[in-house]
Protein backbone atom coordinates (compact mmCIF):
# COMPACT_ATOMS: atom_id res chain seq x y z
CA UNK A 1 0.00 0.00 0.00
CA UNK A 2 1.58 3.24 -0.86
CA UNK A 3 1.30 6.46 1.13
CA UNK A 4 1.50 9.66 0.12
CA UNK A 5 2.98 13.19 0.90
CA UNK A 6 0.74 15.71 3.00
CA UNK A 7 2.85 18.66 2.47
CA UNK A 8 3.32 17.97 -1.56
CA UNK A 9 1.16 20.68 -2.95
CA UNK A 10 0.20 17.89 -5.60
CA UNK A 11 -3.10 15.55 -5.42
CA UNK A 12 -2.76 12.21 -4.38
CA UNK A 13 -3.39 10.48 -8.15
CA UNK A 14 -0.39 12.52 -9.63
CA UNK A 15 1.94 11.54 -6.99
CA UNK A 16 0.92 8.45 -7.99
CA UNK A 17 1.84 8.65 -11.54
CA UNK A 18 5.26 10.00 -11.00
CA UNK A 19 6.03 7.34 -8.37
CA UNK A 20 5.29 4.63 -11.10
CA UNK A 21 6.85 6.30 -14.10
CA UNK A 22 10.14 4.93 -14.21
CA UNK A 23 8.77 1.09 -13.10
CA UNK A 24 5.84 1.74 -16.05
CA UNK A 25 8.51 2.43 -18.88
CA UNK A 26 10.67 -0.18 -17.76
CA UNK A 27 7.78 -2.92 -17.91
CA UNK A 28 5.90 -1.47 -21.15
CA UNK A 29 9.18 -1.75 -23.14
CA UNK A 30 8.23 1.59 -25.27
CA UNK A 31 10.70 3.98 -25.69
CA UNK A 32 10.70 7.77 -24.68
CA UNK A 33 10.82 8.88 -28.09
CA UNK A 34 7.10 6.58 -29.38
CA UNK A 35 5.50 8.00 -25.88
CA UNK A 36 6.51 11.96 -26.26
CA UNK A 37 4.69 11.41 -30.20
CA UNK A 38 1.52 9.39 -28.55
CA UNK A 39 -1.40 11.05 -29.30
CA UNK A 40 -4.84 9.45 -27.35
CA UNK A 41 -6.26 8.60 -30.75
CA UNK A 42 -3.10 6.08 -30.81
CA UNK A 43 -4.89 4.47 -28.14
CA UNK A 44 -8.56 1.74 -28.53
CA UNK A 45 -11.11 2.49 -26.15
CA UNK A 46 -13.48 -0.10 -25.82
CA UNK A 47 -16.22 -1.16 -23.48
CA UNK A 48 -15.33 -4.86 -21.75
CA UNK A 49 -16.90 -7.61 -20.15
CA UNK A 50 -16.43 -7.65 -16.39
CA UNK A 51 -16.25 -11.53 -15.60
CA UNK A 52 -13.12 -11.41 -18.55
CA UNK A 53 -11.01 -9.14 -17.23
CA UNK A 54 -11.99 -8.07 -13.91
CA UNK A 55 -8.35 -9.24 -12.56
CA UNK A 56 -6.47 -6.91 -14.85
CA UNK A 57 -8.41 -3.82 -14.32
CA UNK A 58 -8.24 -4.89 -10.61
CA UNK A 59 -4.51 -5.17 -10.41
CA UNK A 60 -4.16 -1.82 -12.77
CA UNK A 61 -6.54 0.14 -10.25
CA UNK A 62 -4.32 -1.34 -7.34
CA UNK A 63 -1.27 0.18 -9.14
CA UNK A 64 -2.61 3.27 -10.39
CA UNK A 65 -5.37 4.67 -8.64
CA UNK A 66 -4.65 6.54 -5.42
CA UNK A 67 -7.53 4.67 -3.44
CA UNK A 68 -5.64 1.33 -4.64
CA UNK A 69 -8.81 -0.54 -4.41
CA UNK A 70 -11.65 -1.58 -6.58
CA UNK A 71 -15.24 0.01 -5.58
CA UNK A 72 -17.68 -1.79 -4.70
CA UNK A 73 -20.24 -1.88 -6.76
CA UNK A 74 -18.76 -1.97 -10.15
CA UNK A 75 -21.25 -2.65 -13.61
CA UNK A 76 -19.31 -1.81 -16.06
CA UNK A 77 -15.89 -1.17 -17.20
CA UNK A 78 -13.82 0.61 -19.60
CA UNK A 79 -10.32 0.36 -21.01
CA UNK A 80 -7.85 2.54 -23.53
CA UNK A 81 -5.33 0.21 -24.57
CA UNK A 82 -1.85 1.18 -26.42
CA UNK A 83 -0.53 -1.87 -28.61
CA UNK A 84 -2.44 -4.25 -26.58
CA UNK A 85 -0.96 -3.00 -23.12
CA UNK A 86 -3.55 -1.46 -20.89
CA UNK A 87 -3.15 1.97 -20.42
CA UNK A 88 -6.42 3.85 -19.00
CA UNK A 89 -9.51 2.23 -17.23
CA UNK A 90 -12.88 3.73 -16.19
CA UNK A 91 -15.26 1.92 -14.00
CA UNK A 92 -19.04 2.52 -13.45
CA UNK A 93 -20.47 2.05 -10.50
CA UNK A 94 -24.26 1.50 -8.77
CA UNK A 95 -24.53 5.79 -6.87
CA UNK A 96 -23.54 5.06 -3.22
CA UNK A 97 -26.63 7.03 -2.64
CA UNK A 98 -29.13 7.48 -5.36
CA UNK A 99 -30.21 11.88 -5.94
CA UNK A 100 -32.37 13.46 -7.40
CA UNK A 101 -31.07 15.52 -9.50
CA UNK A 102 -33.19 14.96 -12.41
CA UNK A 103 -36.27 14.28 -10.33
CA UNK A 104 -38.43 11.69 -8.52
CA UNK A 105 -36.63 9.47 -11.62
CA UNK A 106 -33.27 10.17 -11.19
CA UNK A 107 -32.20 6.71 -9.85
CA UNK A 108 -33.77 4.99 -13.09
CA UNK A 109 -31.04 6.95 -15.38
CA UNK A 110 -27.73 7.48 -13.05
CA UNK A 111 -24.21 5.83 -12.91
CA UNK A 112 -21.53 6.82 -10.86
CA UNK A 113 -17.83 7.18 -12.52
CA UNK A 114 -16.25 5.58 -9.09
CA UNK A 115 -12.49 4.76 -10.57
CA UNK A 116 -10.48 5.98 -13.05
CA UNK A 117 -6.90 5.82 -13.48
CA UNK A 118 -4.23 5.98 -16.23
CA UNK A 119 -0.62 4.36 -17.00
CA UNK A 120 2.34 7.00 -15.98
CA UNK A 121 3.12 8.02 -19.35
CA UNK A 122 -0.38 8.33 -21.17
CA UNK A 123 -0.64 11.64 -22.70
CA UNK A 124 -2.36 14.09 -20.22
CA UNK A 125 -5.69 14.37 -21.61
CA UNK A 126 -6.35 10.14 -22.30
CA UNK A 127 -8.42 10.17 -19.22
CA UNK A 128 -10.59 12.82 -20.09
CA UNK A 129 -10.90 11.09 -23.26
CA UNK A 130 -11.82 7.48 -21.91
CA UNK A 131 -14.88 8.87 -19.70
CA UNK A 132 -16.06 11.30 -22.95
CA UNK A 133 -15.70 7.53 -24.80
CA UNK A 134 -17.40 5.49 -21.61
CA UNK A 135 -20.23 8.03 -21.29
CA UNK A 136 -21.19 7.97 -25.21
CA UNK A 137 -21.15 4.48 -24.95
CA UNK A 138 -23.66 3.85 -22.19
CA UNK A 139 -25.73 6.21 -23.71
CA UNK A 140 -25.86 4.65 -26.77
CA UNK A 141 -26.31 1.19 -25.27
CA UNK A 142 -28.23 1.66 -21.87
CA UNK A 143 -30.63 3.53 -20.68
CA UNK A 144 -28.39 5.85 -18.39
CA UNK A 145 -28.23 9.48 -19.26
CA UNK A 146 -27.07 11.04 -15.63
CA UNK A 147 -23.26 10.29 -14.81
CA UNK A 148 -22.08 12.02 -11.40
CA UNK A 149 -18.48 11.94 -9.77
CA UNK A 150 -16.83 12.92 -6.96
CA UNK A 151 -13.19 14.42 -6.20
CA UNK A 152 -11.46 13.94 -3.00
CA UNK A 153 -10.13 16.71 -1.31
CA UNK A 154 -8.57 15.76 1.32
CA UNK A 155 -6.29 13.63 -1.51
CA UNK A 156 -6.12 17.13 -3.11
CA UNK A 157 -8.23 16.48 -5.59
CA UNK A 158 -10.50 19.45 -7.32
CA UNK A 159 -12.01 17.53 -10.47
CA UNK A 160 -9.99 18.91 -12.84
CA UNK A 161 -10.73 16.36 -15.19
CA UNK A 162 -14.08 16.38 -14.83
CA UNK A 163 -14.32 20.03 -15.11
CA UNK A 164 -12.14 19.65 -18.55
CA UNK A 165 -15.49 17.31 -20.13
CA UNK A 166 -17.28 20.03 -19.15
CA UNK A 167 -18.93 18.10 -16.37
CA UNK A 168 -21.54 20.46 -13.99
CA UNK A 169 -20.32 21.00 -10.62
CA UNK A 170 -22.27 20.40 -7.86
CA UNK A 171 -20.80 21.50 -4.91
CA UNK A 172 -18.66 20.41 -1.69
CA UNK A 173 -21.30 18.75 0.14
CA UNK A 174 -20.83 15.02 -0.37
CA UNK A 175 -19.95 11.90 1.08
CA UNK A 176 -20.52 10.46 4.61
CA UNK A 177 -18.77 12.41 6.78
CA UNK A 178 -16.59 9.58 8.67
CA UNK A 179 -14.60 6.67 7.80
CA UNK A 180 -13.79 3.60 9.82
CA UNK A 181 -10.58 1.51 9.95
CA UNK A 182 -11.48 -2.21 9.52
CA UNK A 183 -8.70 -4.80 11.32
CA UNK A 184 -7.63 -5.03 7.45
CA UNK A 185 -5.81 -1.14 8.78
CA UNK A 186 -7.82 0.18 5.56
CA UNK A 187 -9.98 3.28 6.07
CA UNK A 188 -13.48 2.49 4.27
CA UNK A 189 -17.36 4.64 4.57
CA UNK A 190 -19.80 3.91 5.93
CA UNK A 191 -21.61 1.79 2.57
CA UNK A 192 -18.63 -0.97 2.92
CA UNK A 193 -20.44 -2.40 6.06
CA UNK A 194 -23.38 -2.73 3.74
CA UNK A 195 -21.55 -4.28 0.93
CA UNK A 196 -22.61 -8.02 -0.27
CA UNK A 197 -19.07 -9.10 0.88
CA UNK A 198 -18.95 -8.00 4.42
CA UNK A 199 -22.70 -9.58 5.04
CA UNK A 200 -21.55 -13.06 3.31
CA UNK A 201 -18.74 -12.64 6.12
CA UNK A 202 -21.28 -12.10 9.16
CA UNK A 203 -23.78 -14.58 7.49
CA UNK A 204 -20.72 -17.43 7.70
CA UNK A 205 -19.66 -16.16 11.53
CA UNK A 206 -23.35 -16.51 12.80
CA UNK A 207 -23.20 -19.95 11.10
CA UNK A 208 -25.91 -19.54 8.59
CA UNK A 209 -25.50 -21.09 5.15
CA UNK A 210 -26.06 -18.36 1.99
CA UNK A 211 -28.30 -18.95 0.23
CA UNK A 212 -28.10 -18.06 -3.66
CA UNK A 213 -31.38 -16.09 -3.98
CA UNK A 214 -30.66 -13.94 -1.56
CA UNK A 215 -28.65 -12.04 -3.82
CA UNK A 216 -28.62 -10.72 -7.59
CA UNK A 217 -25.20 -9.74 -8.10
CA UNK A 218 -23.55 -7.23 -5.68
CA UNK A 219 -27.17 -6.08 -4.69
CA UNK A 220 -28.41 -8.46 -1.17
CA UNK A 221 -32.64 -8.86 -0.78
CA UNK A 222 -33.13 -9.15 3.19
CA UNK A 223 -37.26 -9.90 2.03
CA UNK A 224 -35.90 -12.72 0.75
CA UNK A 225 -34.28 -14.01 4.11
CA UNK A 226 -35.83 -15.68 6.91
CA UNK A 227 -36.55 -12.64 9.32
CA UNK A 228 -34.75 -13.15 12.09
CA UNK A 229 -31.82 -14.00 9.58
CA UNK A 230 -31.77 -10.72 7.99
CA UNK A 231 -31.80 -8.87 11.34
CA UNK A 232 -29.20 -11.30 12.96
CA UNK A 233 -26.89 -9.97 9.91
CA UNK A 234 -27.85 -6.32 9.92
CA UNK A 235 -27.67 -6.06 13.26
CA UNK A 236 -23.85 -8.10 13.29
CA UNK A 237 -22.75 -5.55 10.48
CA UNK A 238 -24.19 -2.49 12.40
CA UNK A 239 -21.87 -3.79 15.93
CA UNK A 240 -19.46 -4.51 13.30
CA UNK A 241 -19.43 -0.54 12.08
CA UNK A 242 -19.63 0.58 15.48
CA UNK A 243 -16.70 -1.40 16.87
CA UNK A 244 -13.91 0.21 14.19
CA UNK A 245 -11.94 3.54 14.82
CA UNK A 246 -13.97 6.93 13.36
CA UNK A 247 -12.32 9.57 11.91
CA UNK A 248 -14.06 12.60 10.72
CA UNK A 249 -12.85 13.61 6.82
CA UNK A 250 -14.01 16.45 4.43
CA UNK A 251 -16.75 16.62 2.65
CA UNK A 252 -16.02 15.76 -1.53
CA UNK A 253 -16.59 17.59 -4.62
CA UNK A 254 -19.46 16.19 -6.36
CA UNK A 255 -19.79 16.80 -10.46
CA UNK A 256 -22.48 15.28 -13.16
CA UNK A 257 -22.45 15.17 -16.68
CA UNK A 258 -26.17 14.81 -18.39
CA UNK A 259 -26.10 13.45 -21.89
CA UNK A 260 -29.00 12.38 -24.01
CA UNK A 261 -29.36 9.96 -26.76
CA UNK A 262 -29.40 13.11 -28.94
CA UNK A 263 -29.65 16.56 -29.15
CA UNK A 264 -33.64 16.68 -28.29
CA UNK A 265 -33.28 14.61 -25.26
CA UNK A 266 -29.28 16.24 -24.38
CA UNK A 267 -31.44 19.71 -24.69
CA UNK A 268 -34.47 18.43 -22.26
CA UNK A 269 -32.61 17.00 -20.04
CA UNK A 270 -29.80 19.35 -19.33
CA UNK A 271 -33.14 22.36 -19.04
CA UNK A 272 -34.25 19.80 -16.18
CA UNK A 273 -30.58 19.70 -14.29
CA UNK A 274 -30.31 23.99 -14.65
CA UNK A 275 -33.92 24.49 -13.21
CA UNK A 276 -33.38 21.91 -10.46
CA UNK A 277 -29.59 22.64 -9.56
CA UNK A 278 -28.32 26.25 -11.26
CA UNK A 279 -24.78 26.09 -12.31
CA UNK A 280 -22.30 26.37 -9.75
CA UNK A 281 -18.32 27.90 -10.38
CA UNK A 282 -15.69 25.71 -11.00
CA UNK A 283 -13.62 25.44 -7.25
CA UNK A 284 -10.10 26.42 -7.66
CA UNK A 285 -8.32 25.95 -4.42
CA UNK A 286 -6.67 22.40 -3.67
CA UNK A 287 -7.75 21.03 -0.24
CA UNK A 288 -4.75 21.18 2.48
Amino acid sequence: MKTFDGNSPYSHQYQMRVSNYEEDLKSSNISLDEIKKLRCTDFTFQQEEKSLIFTEVKNFIEKHEFLQRLSLYPTHFFTARYKGILAGVVIMDMPSAFSKILGEGTRKIERLISRGACISWSPKNLASALISFSIKWMVKNTRFRLFTAYSDSEAKELGTIYQACSFYYLGKKSGSGYQYKTEADRWVSDRYFRSRSVYKKIAKKLNVVWDAEWQNGDVVHFDKMPEDIAIAIKTASKDYQNSCEKRKIEPKHKYAFVLGVNKQETKKLRKIYVERNGILPYPKERGK
